[in-house]
């Protein structure tokens, strides 16, 4: 087994006239003669060349789209159109069989719809190869950059008693049987009996725990799935996603800022030289795609002019009243093309918004700051002005909100304070508390869904095309 060549290997090397052994998936069998073979490194296939008189006629027979094999041949230049090597086989083992009648990829366009019904076998097709190899450079990517700045990776706990974001939208765990569910005096569910001795759900957010190394190590950053149950069936929600949160101690909304367009940067710059090769079978396909739309709703950059415009350019840097501003004096504002008409300054911008800002006013990535606190997390430091909190959210084309972020209030009082008027129970946060009790300092950090960031860098337009099995209302497959 170890003997095996991957075949993006052969491809990228100029080397010819050598033996080697690769081993991979049929992709297509012409000809009798001619295998495309696919072993999952790359998009392109690897053609190998079968004469029928060198095999057992049984053994042939099983090649078909799908099987898996093993081959051991000669790398030689090839004289066919399309590619510059082939192998010559001198050896071929059928290691699994496949009913290419019954397999459902199918060598002709299946829709993505379709695609996500297998979401078991859609990694085998050439768009999910793509962007499959991209979500895992990204996810490397993630790490490398904060590890070369000296953070701490920690892992902060799946089931949890607290909701860090107070939307209520959780996952209940336990192990209570649903048919005898035991009740105290008041008629309510017993959760003395449960596992954990108390409610518990999925984690929303590992921020407040992240908060807690932070006040420890200075800076960490936590990179692991959280949960939603939001019944929302969009093209841009999940109920299971991955995010990154890194909380920085001394650090204030400027540096927040700083950090997170920097990180955003460098795992764009990353795929970019890493994966360049999948984000052109990207681009090309979402080309294809752009050509169906009526000319008004064609993106004015193609994928790869997109991510090096992030690159290149600052991100535009505004507060939310200079937003509103903007969104009440613009046409579709004006016009009531907009589903939800800004008519007043404390209004919760909604994704309509939000990308009329990105993607026709600004044309880049904007960072909107200084959000009223009557809408935001009651972790959020107020501004002098008592109306707004240094809260930050980094918008970007296609996509909306990829980055929403804050400084933290480090003062005891007034985060005690906060909480009682939010209805934030304080008791049950004690020690969430402590870290201001203890050593408080000025901190700062953010969240960023990693299916939001690999949405954009792919060009998928829906998010459960990015995730390898999506788990979305009323669908929990595989």
């Amino acid at each position: 087994m170890s003997q095996r060549v991957k075949i993006k290997a052969i491809l990228s090397s100029e080397k010819t006239n050598y033996q080697a052994t690769v081993k991979g998936w049929v992709r297509t069998f012409r000809n009798n003669q001619f295998i495309a073979l696919n072993d999952g490194s790359t998009n392109n296939n690897l053609q190998v060349v079968v004469s029928e008189q060198d095999m057992d006629p049984a053994e042939f027979k099983r090649i078909t789209r799908g099987a898996a094999i093993s081959v051991t041949g000669e790398i030689i230049p090839s004289l066919g159109k399309g590619q510059k090597l082939e192998m010559k086989a001198a050896s071929l083992e059928i290691l699994g069989d496949c009913d290419a009648e019954a397999y459902p990829i199918q060598p002709q366009k299946q829709s993505l719809e379709f695609l996500r019904e297998i979401a078991h076998l859609r990694f085998r097709t050439n768009t999910f190869g793509a962007v499959f190899r991209l979500r895992h450079s990204l996810a490397f990517a993630v790490h490398q950059f904060f590890n070369e700045k000296g953070f701490v990776y920690l892992h902060t706990p799946i089931i949890t008693a607290s909701d860090a974001e107070g939307a209520g939208e959780m996952f209940r765990v336990t192990t209570l049987d649903l048919e005898k569910l035991p009740r105290n005096i008041d008629g309510d569910i017993d959760f003395k009996e449960d596992f954990f001795g108390r409610s518990t759900n999925l984690t929303v957010s590992g921020q407040l725990e992240g908060e807690l190394g932070a006040m420890a190590f200075g800076d960490i950053y936590t990179f692991g799935p959280t949960f939603r149950a939001e019944n929302s069936n969009t093209a841009r929600h999940l109920a299971e996603f991955w995010m990154i949160e890194p909380e920085m101690a001394f650090y204030d909304l400027k540096d927040n800022m700083d950090l997170a367009e920097e990180f955003i940067k460098y795992v764009i710059g990353y795929a970019l030289q890493h994966n360049r090769e999948d984000l052109e079978f990207l681009a090309q396909r979402l080309a294809d795609e752009e050509k169906q739309k009526p000319q008004q709703e064609r993106s004015e950059m193609g994928l790869i002019e997109k991510l090096e415009f992030v690159l290149n350019n600052q991100f535009e840097r505004i507060t939310y009243t200079e937003a509103i501003d903007i969104l009440k004096n613009s046409k579709p504002n004006k016009n009531k093309k907009f589903q939800y008409i800004v008519e007043e300054w404390g209004t919760d911008l909604q994704s309509e918004h939000e990308r009329y800002l990105v993607e026709k006013h600004f044309k880049k990535p904007v960072i909107l700051t200084d959000y009223p606190a009557a809408i935001k997390s009651f972790y959020m430091k107020r501004n002098d002005d008592g109306k707004t909190v240094r809260a930050m959210d980094i918008l970007f084309p296609g996509i909306g909100e990829i980055v929403g972020g804050s400084q933290r209030e480090e003062n005891y009082d007034k985060l005690v304070e906060r909480m009682e008027s939010m209805h934030v129970p304080v008791e049950e946060l004690s020690w969430y508390l402590d870290t201001r009790r203890f050593g408080t300092a000025p901190h700062a950090g953010f969240g960023l869904g990693f299916e939001r960031l690999v949405l954009f860098v792919s060009g998928m337009t829906n998010i459960r095309d990015v995730i390898p099995f999506p788990r979305t209302p009323k669908n929990a497959e595989f």
